[in-house]
């Protein structure tokens, strides 16, 4: 029997214009986002569809951004559709919206806690002394091998963050660190390896005074049991219960995203087919080199709603 994914972007996706044609498209999804920027306490929504791309990139501003776009993704295809999800699951900050999708957060405790994520991320670390870098085509035993090496040279932090493909894993810590393992990558014959221009090293043990933040918060915040599974960023398996959550949304601000042991478990979980919903397709592109044999689309727009469901009807 097949089964479907609805899966939730992280950081990087965000792009000015994003979510404006959904909130045109229906009045429940105009007041979603009339709710997020009240909530941030500014027009967020303006932001969004105005730019200027500096400011939407912000972490405090992007990361609300994203999820309130997903869950007007999410609105506009359970409204329109009966199609609904076996299993959810969302990269790094997108786990706030496949949280509301799956019943266990408010979507306004969602923009809430990201909005605060956001900003304890950016204060754990000062401007210019953390980094990220992505490795292209670099064995994950490699990367771990050159962070050590890294580390071990530089008195710093450098750890893997993202494992998004087996192509692409993503290392983070401190700027010189990670400057390192670059360089040592291209000693040793790696042909595609950057710097990221991001505005601190997420997911490394740098992010330890956010993940306190995000702790006191969740622990103060009302969590629900899932009523659809999430295969968590952390473990890349499933889970429905509101206190596993909370402590996985708190080990998540340190710990490395393992997207495609994530695709991996879902797929072996009867998972054959994924809709991205909210700003861009990263997520797809990244399943489609994770495993070309399922079928993967993204939902950003309400005339995409016909091509979802020509491809994916009701089951």
């Amino acid at each position: 029997m097949h089964k479907i994914a609805f899966l939730f972007p992280g950081q990087g996706a965000q792009s000015v214009g994003m979510g404006r044609g959904l909130a045109v498209a229906d009045p429940e999804i105009a007041a979603l986002f009339a709710m997020a920027d009240d909530v941030v306490g500014f027009p967020l929504s303006t932001l969004m569809w105005n730019g200027p791309e500096s400011e939407l990139t912000l972490t405090e501003n992007a990361q609300p951004a994203l999820v309130t776009t997903a869950l007007a993704a999410h609105h506009l295809l359970t409204t329109r559709t009966t199609i609904r999800p076996d299993f959810v699951a969302g990269h790094s900050l997108g786990e706030y919206a496949a949280l509301v999708a799956a019943g266990g957060l408010t979507a306004r405790d969602a923009i809430r806690l990201v909005r605060l994520r956001g900003q304890a991320m950016q204060k754990a670390v000062p401007p210019g002394e953390g980094g990220m870098a992505v490795l292209l085509n670099v064995p994950a035993p490699e990367v771990a091998a050159l962070c050590q090496e890294a580390a071990v040279s530089t008195q710093g932090v450098c750890v893997p963050a993202n494992f998004n493909t087996a192509q692409q894993i993503v290392i983070s810590g401190h700027k010189q660190a990670v400057e390192k393992a670059v360089a040592l990558a291209k000693e040793r014959g790696a042909k595609r390896c950057l710097m990221l221009a991001v505005s601190a090293p997420f997911h490394s043990p740098l992010m330890q005074p956010a993940a306190g933040t995000m702790a006191d918060a969740l622990s103060a915040t009302p969590l629900q049991n899932l009523t659809i599974p999430l295969v968590a960023n952390v473990t890349a398996q499933e889970v429905t219960s509101a206190d596993s959550v909370r402590h996985l949304l708190v080990e998540q601000v340190t710990g490395a995203v393992r997207w495609e042991a994530s695709i991996h478990r879902l797929i072996a979980l009867g998972v054959d087919t994924f809709i991205e919903l909210g700003s861009g397709k990263v997520l797809t592109g990244m399943i489609k080199r994770i495993d070309a044999t399922v079928r993967a689309v993204a939902l950003n727009e309400p005339e995409e709603l016909e091509t979802i469901t020509t491809l994916f009807p009701p089951l």
